[in-house]
């Protein structure tokens, strides 16, 4: 029986998949903090000045189209269903918010041509003569019965509200629909940052869904113009559909910046990481090493670490072989290393030695260590990275220390 029920009543199904609508909003509240200060900082910028017009156009719709907030703006202002225009009005400046960001984003800051100024200033008087008309037509219209989730389906046939719903849900799905084609052109573009290409689908993905939901209002308003009733498109799957757009959309505003932000993080902690082997044997030579500050930012820990370690190995390179350093080379390409990674083997047999024998051997009358120095100094990331390997170091070491004769030479 619950299987005939449920095929019968999909809306009963689809309800036990109700997605709260303070859940798209608490994502797009998210992302409109994590753009705002760059949005504040770049005001003059067209396309950030849409994104945040967007977000915030975004959050609003999903607060005010909320049942409960619905019934309390009704509440406010003593006017039965006042709160479906301002809802209409509110998707509509949406829709007209994706246009204008797609009109910024594809031509740029740079662009201030006639054409593009044009352009925004013909969707913005025409999405704005549509909330205008919007709020006409409910002047017009009677509708005096409040109803919180179905008043599209509800007042479908109701003259001049009628008109309303058509003229909010088409203007929401043309702007939505030429969003998303360019959007997925855009997609297709090569050169693209991995971070911009997968944010451009996810946003491509939210506008598809934008236009499922516009797609269930249209079915279900037009089958009561039938005689037929669907209702349950209207009231049980957009909201749902409604909501994982918002969340696709958001999440495609965040990905961009949030994961270059992460992806510099990892990169610069990695760094720090692998300095890690070069600061400890620096360290046996200048035993103080660099003080630990705590609220020190990742970026300044690794200048301090990088600096630390150049500092102690630029006296320390005057004491480098550099027929050591030559012969660890060649051995370390005769072993198979390729030669990025044999020079850095090279230079980590070098140093190990220049460490070992401080006190004891000269100082080279090179004062600044010569070329093979000037590597060790600005790739230290390599050279440490090296002294992970002890045995592939042990081995240049001895294949170094071989007679002449048995060392393959490098040309």
């Amino acid at each position: 029986m619950r299987t005939l029920s449920a095929a019968a009543n999909p809306g009963g199904l689809l309800g036990e998949f109700y997605i709260s609508f303070w859940i798209p909003t608490a994502v797009l509240t998210t992302a409109l903090v994590i753009k705002l200060p760059t949005i504040v900082r770049l005001w003059r910028d067209p396309l950030l000045r849409a994104v945040g017009g967007l977000l915030l156009l975004a959050c609003a719709v999903f607060v005010f189209c909320t049942p409960s907030t619905i019934a309390t703006v009704n509440r406010w202002t003593g006017v039965p269903n006042i709160s479906a225009p301002w809802c209409y009005s509110l998707i509509t400046a949406f829709g007209g918010s994706c246009l204008l960001l797609i009109i910024a984003w594809r031509n740029g800051l740079a662009d201030r041509s006639a054409a593009t100024r044009r352009a925004m200033r013909w969707v913005v008087a025409g999405y704005s003569s549509v909330i205008v008309a919007l709020w006409l037509l409910f002047a017009l219209a009677d509708v005096p019965v409040e109803r919180l989730r179905d008043l599209d389906t509800y007042y479908a046939t109701t003259p001049f509200m009628r008109e309303e719903i058509l003229l909010y849900l088409v203007a929401h799905c043309v702007a939505c629909l030429i969003t998303s084609r360019l959007i997925w052109n855009w997609v297709r573009t090569e050169g693209l940052d991995a971070w911009l290409r997968w944010g451009l689908k996810l946003l491509g993905v939210g506008y598809v869904l934008n236009l499922i939901f516009d797609a269930c209002k249209l079915v279900a308003v037009t089958s009561r113009w039938c005689g037929a009733d669907l209702d349950w498109l209207s009231t049980s799957l957009a909201p749902p559909v409604a909501a994982l757009s918002a969340i696709d959309i958001a999440v495609g505003f965040i990905l961009p910046h949030a994961g270059q932000y992460l992806h510099d993080r990892w990169r610069i902690r990695l760094a720090h990481h692998e300095l890690r082997p070069l600061y400890q044997l620096t360290r046996t030579v200048h035993g103080d090493g660099v003080p630990f500050v705590l609220r020190a930012t990742p970026e300044l820990r690794l200048t301090r670490r990088e600096t630390f370690i150049r500092d102690v190995l630029l006296p320390l390179t005057r004491r480098i072989d550099a027929d050591l350093d030559r012969r660890s080379y060649d051995a370390a390409l005769g072993l198979g290393h390729p030669p990025a990674q044999a020079r850095a083997l090279a230079s980590a047999v070098s140093i190990l030695n220049a460490v070992g024998s401080r006190g004891h051997a000269p100082e080279s009358a090179d004062a600044t260590g010569g070329p093979d120095a000037t590597h060790l100094l600005r790739e230290i990331g390599a050279v440490s990275r090296a002294l992970r390997h002890p045995d592939r170091i042990e081995a240049v070491r001895e294949r170094a220390a071989a007679p002449a004769e048995s060392v393959a030479l490098h040309d």
